[in-house]
């Protein structure tokens, strides 16, 4: 056991300072969104007055066009041969977005924000996870990617906690906690702008087009097969905001719903580190089939009942799942693409996710609205069934 712990402490010595710094900004900025999101899908009905598919529609394209958007910022930072700059504007339109939530008199306003809010996160997504592949060793890039992702989430699970705690003290003043949202959010800016400094070899190398057809034709099949694979995975996972009214179902206090994020995201981050360490030494393949069983059991369980002990139950196995699976695609694409087309590959992957994201969500809210919460969650069944049977028929990337 001693061994083990000495191991562990050893490889997360050997992951850069700059990984480091890049979660705790994840960390900052996921409080900030977390803050909002967690409430948004009961403001936007309660306070509102929106319906599911209303909210499936705004999440749908507020999710999308975050991932959209990265193939664009991706292309950009392999063309400038700079990944910082992109990911700080990127970071500062996230952190600008957030009053427009506090003062959103109707849906519109709250689209236009969610849109501003994503379309930060799509320009520093691709730059940051080049960045991460860019100072990392080879060996050691699941592991980075999964401390990343954890200390991402570590802020995932705090600021529905911050929300939950701030509507208990102010009596559900949604506005009130949105104001404070803002705080965490220039903090994350401000630690990126000071903390992280770029790679000196991307300073002279030549530009190139990274899209222009010879460069795409380097990426080679490897990579294409795991971008199929991230949009067949998102299709099979809709939006997050579906969890949160599910838990509203139960009956549990407004106040307290955020909680169910919070479960979701302690899972989230305890399973991503190992979970993307485990990616460095096991088959890929294998750990993407565990993601869709784990994907498949809570969406049953959440079909099952409104319980809020079985609402808790299968999003926590919801966490698990995004714990699998979420570094162990970001590996997978930076071990797929060449180091000065990373940018690009993670735009292009993600382009497809995006649109993935935009039909499952809008999916769901049609489907919750007309035929029930049960049947979304059984549908969202029989998508992540279909995604394993076509894993299993395809050849693994190890």
């Amino acid at each position: 056991m001693q061994t083990t712990d000495v191991a562990k402490t050893r490889i997360l010595r050997q992951i850069p300072a700059g990984v480091w710094v890049l979660g705790f900004v994840s960390l900052l900025m996921d409080i900030s969104s977390e803050m909002i999101h967690s409430l948004l899908p009961l403001f936007m009905v309660t306070t509102l007055g929106a319906s599911a598919s209303a909210v499936g529609l705004v999440e749908g394209l507020a999710e999308s066009t975050a991932l959209i958007v990265k193939v664009f910022s991706g292309t950009l930072s392999d063309y400038l041969g700079k990944r910082k700059g992109l990911a700080v504007f990127g970071y500062a339109l996230g952190a600008l977005s957030k009053p427009l939530f506090a003062i959103a008199p109707a849906i519109g306003i709250v689209l236009f924000a969610r849109l501003l809010d994503r379309i930060g996160k799509g320009v520093r997504g691709a730059p940051r996870d080049a960045l991460v592949a860019d100072i990392t060793p080879a060996h050691l890039r699941g592991a980075a990617f999964g401390l990343r992702q954890s200390l991402d989430t570590v802020g995932a699970f705090l600021g529905p906690l911050l929300a939950v705690g701030l509507m208990l003290l102010w009596a559900n003043d949604f506005r009130a906690v949105f104001w404070v949202a803002v705080i965490p959010g220039l903090m994350a800016v401000a630690l990126l702008f000071v903390g992280v400094h770029e790679p000196e070899h991307h300073q002279s190398e030549k530009r190139t087009n990274p899209i222009r057809r010879e460069n795409l034709k380097r990426l080679g099949s490897s990579y294409w097969w795991v971008v199929g694979v991230g949009a067949v995975f998102t299709l099979a996972r809709f939006s997050e905001a579906f969890l949160v009214l599910r838990a509203q179902q139960s009956g549990i206090p407004i106040a307290m719903v955020p909680l169910v994020m919070v479960a979701m995201n302690i899972i989230y981050a305890l399973s991503a580190y190992p979970f993307g360490k485990l990616s460095d030494r096991m088959n890929h393949r294998r750990l993407l089939a565990l993601g869709l069983i784990v994907l498949i059991a809570a969406d049953l369980v959440l079909a099952a009942s409104t319980h809020w002990g079985v609402v808790l139950a299968g999003v926590a196995l919801w966490g698990l799942h995004l714990g699998i699976t979420q570094g162990l695609l970001a590996t997978m694409v930076a071990n797929a693409a060449p180091a000065d087309l990373r940018g690009t590959a993670y735009g292009f992957f993600n382009l497809m996710s995006g649109l993935a994201m935009l039909l499952a969500s809008v999916l769901a809210g049609l489907l919750w609205d007309r035929l029930g919460a049960a049947f979304t969650f059984y549908s969202g069944a029989i998508f992540c069934a279909l995604a394993l049977a076509a894993l299993a028929k395809t050849a693994g990337v190890r």
